[in-house]
């Protein structure tokens, strides 16, 4: 008996000696750090973890949209989450550079975190407090300053009030021949509005006055009208087949010469329609050479459509060209330097509507949403 107990004793000893001799990495600072280990063995190894990770977040007013700046030192690459409910969407990014747009307001986690390598990172956590303006219409697109070298700002509307200024006339009814170009829409006051800093004008499958659908029209003729100068636009286009908003300018000469001879600008005409359509914006001149006579260009988005979210649109006129802009990007331009371009050198008025058919965009069909909206958030003319 007293042999199985020395045996016991020293297997025990020996299990306990090895254990308690058990070699490893000892340092809790180090990638391969083994909380088992008494014994350091010298193999201990070390990650230099991406540091100073400083993060920027900014929340565009009154709309969904977060966009983040992160910078770090030792990274190769960032990896930011926006959640968003029950989803979340990660953005790798090599510049540390993203952005998000929430559709709900409220508290919306984001994490940013610097990669070493997928493994290995530094991690930041904050909240974006989401405010959407009570319109339900996000802001987010391009923008443009309110001020340009060599230019004065001399007359802007930024339809900061509750009603159409008194800078705007409504054209009402249907126009000769639909508008001279058979529209299909009876325009009417009560289909534009002004809220939260936009003109509203609403396109509607309405019976009105003998038409099916009702929309506006508004002017500034005889109250504020331009000769040269650069005059940006911001504004959110409506879609769909049929749907024909303008942005555009007639010559103050209306009255007295008619159409074409007064010329026309139009700053934007898009002519709705799934897909192509939906994404482009044309920029066109008219005027009279021995009868009616055009030139125009267009712009098109690479994706998506033109109802996604605001764009600019800009002309640049002085006395030899006309330049049309999307977001500032130059698209076309026309030489109006030669005598039969005279009435370009005249003052212009404003219009801006939504038409529904005609012409140019047919019909509304089975695959057109009602109502449709353009909303302008502002318009500046520098000079």
């Amino acid at each position: 008996m007293k042999k199985y107990l020395k045996l016991f004793l020293t297997i025990t000893a020996s299990v306990a000696l090895l254990y308690s001799c058990k070699k490893g990495c000892t340092d809790p600072n180090a990638a391969n750090y083994d909380p088992s280990a008494n014994r350091d063995n010298g193999s201990c190894y070390y990650i230099n973890l991406p540091t100073n990770l400083v993060v920027t977040l900014t929340n565009v007013s009154n709309s969904g949209l977060v966009e983040i700046e992160a910078t770090a030192l030792n990274e190769n690459y960032f990896t930011i989450c926006f959640f968003d409910g029950n989803d979340s969407t990660i953005i790798t990014s090599a510049t540390g550079e993203a952005s998000y747009n929430y559709s709900d307001s409220g508290s919306h986690n984001i994490r940013v975190r610097a990669h070493l390598d997928h493994q290995n990172y530094t991690e930041w956590n904050g909240v974006a407090e989401i405010s959407i303006n009570s319109s339900g219409i996000s802001n987010v697109g391009y923008t443009t300053p309110l001020s340009y070298p060599n230019y004065s700002l001399v007359w802007q509307d930024e339809f900061n009030g509750t009603s159409l200024s008194s800078d705007w006339i409504y054209e009402i009814g249907t126009g000769s021949w639909g508008w001279g170009n058979n529209e299909l829409q009876y325009y009417r006051q009560d289909n534009t509005s002004v809220e939260n800093g936009y003109l509203i004008i609403t396109a509607k499958q309405q019976n009105f006055g003998g038409s099916n659908y009702t929309s506006s029209r508004l002017k500034t003729q005889g109250l504020n009208f331009f000769k040269y100068g650069r005059i940006d636009i911001r504004a959110k286009l409506p879609y769909g087949k049929g749907i024909w908003p303008a942005l555009w300018m007639l010559g103050e000469s209306f009255s007295s010469v008619g159409w074409p001879s007064c010329g026309e600008i139009d700053i934007m005409e898009l002519i709705g329609g799934n897909g192509y359509n939906d994404r482009t914006v044309h920029g066109t001149v008219h005027w009279n050479e021995n009868g009616h006579a055009m030139y125009g260009g267009s712009n098109s988005l690479p994706s998506g459509k033109f109802h996604d979210e605001f764009h600019v649109f800009s002309i640049i006129w002085d006395q030899n060209t006309i330049r049309w802009l999307r977001d500032d990007i130059q698209y076309h331009t026309i030489n109006i330097t030669g005598n039969n371009l005279s009435a370009f050198h005249e003052n212009f008025f404003f219009i801006f509507n939504v038409a529904v058919g005609g012409n140019w965009p047919g019909s509304p069909d089975n695959t057109t949403v009602f109502p449709q909206m353009m909303v302008v958030d502002y318009v500046r003319v520098f000079q």
